[in-house]
């Protein structure tokens, strides 16, 4: 639905209006023509059903507006009259129509003074909570939202296990594009795994102002381009998902609109420059560890590494004893005369359960081991001197990758070594030949919706030939800190503007083992209550907020107790 036939929709949707409320209007001491002028109308009804003005404001925000609909049909009813179970069910069920039988079959009379306040404790209950309802989409649409970092993609600038709060004020917060979905969930009903939206119909994108524009080094969470997954590690026919219905996605925004982007052995280059990224950021590259004497779990962790497996070795094993390792989790090979081989992640085997099974194990330390450790670990590493060597593994230019945008023959880049790219930028345009395609053809089809055609060297867009392209938004560059261990723009390409949610402002709660159970959960205090942006080490403010809901608290109770002795 294009903005034309979005008004065309709300000029039908006022004359609905009209056609079953007139005469309702006038029995409530107003005008017939008052219920014909858009917004006024709306003012006009709420004078009439008793409620705040301010109540308009909701009816014109999307997807608030449908979940206060209901609410408006029947409080119109019952300010005539029709205060019954059956009539409440009755409006609702056929999207507010019952109001034209009370409109012209029914001789109602307006109820001027009528009580507001619902006649039952189940009406009181389910006011409450049709009104939480709608505070809380308001909140999580428009303003916050909250997020959990499920994947190490930004490790360690976000752990996983990272639950923040997402700002969609920041960079003004996107309207949603699909009018009619569950509140409060994503594109998924929770336990019922069925969609929680329909497709049609759709609004036309529109984006609140903000007060800032996404910029190089900002985290940035935004629908995922290439999403076309039901349900995510789950193998099925691809579906199309609305916009705002897409997976959402964390990233560092490494390249703005109008950037000549590219990847040099690992590292970003804008320009020609190297990006220089804020002092938080906590890049990961993959390295290849060398010890004589083989590469030490214990120095791996000491030095803050926690992506490595370890592996233990066994003459042999009894079943209960390998029934226990394969229970908690531990992998079990046999590896005939060499014996049992165990793996396990960066912590080893329980000593409680070593103990407890009787277990006779050697640790193997390769001398040679693969590790991602940032540049701090690295320097750490380095400087042990049973290490002899860290080498940073790098793809070398040339060599193609697997899966890599923009999917085309004609590119030999990989996750090393890519690029220049341009980053599109809006109302720029770019000379099209068959060479460069591949790089905007998403965008011109899927992105601005268009249709491209190609008839030997000649290219056409929606059926006429062209040379040149000029593209309708801006887009960015998405990448994650772990570089060797992240999907991101170097696997489906850019992020157009219409998909940015907003930034991570703050982290309220950090887990570790996050993905490893309930049981295995530990909470990060250091990471509790801390900023995403900003300079320097992040400081938590846990404490303080401790401090002061113990103030609150401390308040409230002499409050109280000053209002019951004055009473």
């Amino acid at each position: 639905m294009d903005t034309t036939q979005w008004i065309i929709f709300i000029l039908i949707i006022q004359v609905i209006h009209f056609l079953g409320t007139w005469k309702l209007y006038v029995k409530a001491g107003r005008k017939a023509w008052e219920a014909a002028i858009p917004i006024y109308n709306a003012v006009v009804l709420m004078q009439i059903i008793n409620r705040p003005k301010w109540w308009v404001i909701l009816l014109f925000i999307p997807i608030i507006n449908l979940l206060m609909f209901p609410v408006i049909w029947v409080e119109t009813i019952r300010s005539f009259g029709r205060n019954n179970l059956l009539e409440t069910w009755l409006v609702i069920l056929t999207l507010g129509f019952y109001i034209y039988y009370v409109n012209y079959m029914l001789d109602v009379k307006y109820i001027e003074d009528r009580d507001l306040h619902p006649r039952t404790g189940l009406g009181e209950w389910v006011s409450s909570i049709v009104f939480a309802i709608v505070a809380a989409t308001l909140v999580h649409t428009y303003f916050i939202q909250p997020y959990v970092i499920p994947t190490p993609s930004l490790e360690r600038t976000l752990r996983v296990g990272d639950f923040l709060f997402v700002s969609k004020f920041h960079y003004g917060a996107r309207a949603p594009m699909t009018t009619i979905a569950a509140p409060m969930v994503h594109d998924t009903i929770p336990k019922l795994g069925i969609r929680s939206y329909l497709n049609k119909p759709q609004l036309p994108y529109f984006r609140l102002p903000g007060f800032t524009k996404v910029d190089r080094n900002d985290i940035v969470v935004f629908s995922w381009p290439a999403d076309t997954v039901r349900v995510f590690f789950k193998k099925e026919a691809g579906v199309k998902k609305p916009i705002d219905k897409k997976s959402n996605y964390v990233k560092r925004c490494v390249g703005i609109p109008g950037d000549s982007l590219s990847v040099v052995d690992g590292y970003v280059f804008i320009n020609g420059n190297q990006l220089k990224l804020s002092d938080r950021a906590k890049p990961q590259y993959d390295y290849r560890v060398y010890a004589q004497n083989g590469v030490s779990s214990r120095i791996l962790s000491e030095v803050g590494l926690s992506d490595f497996n370890r592996q233990y070795v066994a003459q042999s094993l009894s079943q209960p004893q390998r029934i226990a390792l394969q229970r908690n989790g531990y992998g079990v090979y046999d590896q005939g005369q060499s014996g049992v081989v165990i793996l396990t992640d960066h912590k080893g085997i329980s000593p409680d359960l070593i103990r407890q099974n009787r277990l006779a194990l050697q640790e193997i330390a390769d001398r040679t081991r693969i590790i991602t450790a940032t540049d701090e670990m690295v320097t750490k590493l380095k400087s042990n001197s049973t290490i002899d060597s860290v080498v940073r593994i790098v793809t070398p230019k040339g060599q193609r990758g697997v899966g890599l945008f923009p999917q085309s023959p004609d590119y030999d880049w990989n996750y090393d070594n890519m690029g220049p790219i341009y980053i599109p930028e809006k109302g720029k345009t770019v000379d099209l030949n068959l060479k460069v395609l591949p790089l905007y053809k998403k965008i011109i089809r899927d992105y601005e919706n268009n249709t491209i055609s190609v008839s030997g060297n000649q290219i056409s867009i929606n059926g006429k030939p062209t040379d040149t392209y000029t593209f309708k938004q801006d887009y960015y560059w998405m990448m994650g800190d772990n570089r060797a261990h992240s999907e991101d723009s170097r696997a489906w390409g850019y992020v157009p503007e219409n998909h940015i949610v907003g930034t991570p402002i703050f982290i309220w709660m950090s887990i570790e083992n996050f993905n490893d159970g309930l049981s295995n959960w530990e909470v990060r205090w250091d990471r509790v209550f801390t900023t995403v942006n900003g300079n320097g080490e992040p400081v938590s403010y846990f404490k303080y907020f401790l401090i002061a809901l113990a103030a609150w608290f401390v308040f409230d109770y002499f409050r109280k107790k000053k209002l019951k002795g004055k009473s």
